[in-house]
């Protein structure tokens, strides 16, 4: 099981994966906004993605877990 958390405090702007999706090391599952500027929370574990923690216009701060792998 692996924990996808948020790297910077900002708004989930938007999430780019699905339950039960296969991902890849690399691959982009949520967008971050922060300060204006977009960041993509990628992945560095293969997996399936197990739940989504978040919703499109949460505010989360870093480190906030937003997705589980497994």
């Amino acid at each position: 099981m692996a924990v996808i958390a948020a790297h910077i405090s900002g708004v989930v702007w938007k999430i780019e994966c699905a339950i039960g999706d296969e991902v890849d090391v690399g691959d982009t599952l949520a967008v971050l906004e922060s300060m204006k500027m977009e960041m993509p929370v990628e992945t560095d574990e293969p997996g399936q993605v197990k739940e989504i923690l978040c919703a499109e216009g949460d505010k989360v701060d870093e480190g906030d877990a937003l997705i589980i792998l497994e």
